[in-house]
């Protein structure tokens, strides 16, 4: 599929990078925004060669939300009762359920403001690294609008009730630094070390063994919703997956072998 407001591409093995570009508007998304979006995380998802996802921003900002002066948007929302808001946000949680639904490791470059619906989409990341110049929050509720992307839902589990409520009714924001004592973020880098520094991350986590690194991602994200009982039910049919693979004999030998072990995702 050719992008329009996207780039995707394989820096090396085993890591896709998908950028959104859009930076003359600090990449705010428009339904075809998230639509690309979606598409090429359902690829990435579907793709074994692929393990690790990095989801990053063009130029100064990762993604300052909905791009509520797209034409294109106000032409499609002549059409609706509610307006070209609930378009774009009707649009973007295809997205929020396809990134949420993921089991293979997903890593936030928070290279600029990430904002409403470019919080959410940072947050649906695991493993978020911010460069020192990047900011956080949701201001939609100054203009009247909601955090209906997602954010009502990540918000209050990320930071607690009270810090999100704050966020959002307050039309808080945040710097990169404020961001990581509330947990939005679990690490900040200075802005030209940013890149090095998630390549780096990127690299551990390709070199994992896949059917260990899915399985656990999905065993605690399910078990965010589910009693201990459950979890430990989880655990049980997951053992019996990994401990039979190829990838386990192998981490094992390389262990004895006292060498690097080279996992296929077998």
């Amino acid at each position: 599929m050719d992008y329009q407001d996207i780039t995707v591409e394989t820096r090396e093995e085993g890591i896709t990078w998908l950028t959104l570009n859009r930076s003359a508007s600090m990449n705010a998304y428009t339904s075809l925004t998230v639509q690309e979006c979606t598409h090429a995380v359902g690829v990435f998802a579907a793709d074994d060669s692929s393990r690790v996802l990095v989801i990053t921003g063009a130029g100064r900002g990762f993604c300052s939300g909905g791009d509520v002066k797209s034409q294109v948007e106000l032409e499609v929302a002549d059409t609706r009762v509610l307006g070209h808001a609930t378009v774009m946000r009707e649009g973007f949680h295809p997205l929020t359920r396809a990134m949420r639904q993921l089991d293979k490791p997903v890593i936030g470059m928070i290279n600029g403001p990430a904002m409403a619906g470019g919080l959410v989409l940072a947050l649906l990341t695991d493993i978020r690294v911010a460069s020192d110049r990047a900011t956080f929050g949701d201001p939609s509720g100054s203009v009247g609008l909601l955090p209906d992307e997602g954010g009502a839902w990540l918000f209050p589990r990320v930071m607690g009730l009270e810090r999100a409520l704050r966020m959002t009714l307050l039309a808080e924001t945040y710097g990169a630094d404020q961001a990581l004592s509330l947990g939005l973020v679990s690490e900040v880098v200075p802005h030209d070390e940013l890149e090095d520094r998630v390549l780096s991350l990127a690299r551990t986590l390709a070199a994992r063994a896949p059917l260990a690194v899915r399985l656990a991602k999905r065993m605690m994200i399910r078990a965010q919703e589910s009693t201990m009982s459950q979890a430990l039910d989880d655990a049980e049919l997951a053992v019996m997956i990994t401990n039979d693979s190829a990838d386990f004999a192998e981490g094992v030998a390389a262990f004895l072998g006292r060498r690097a072990p080279r996992f296929e995702g077998r």
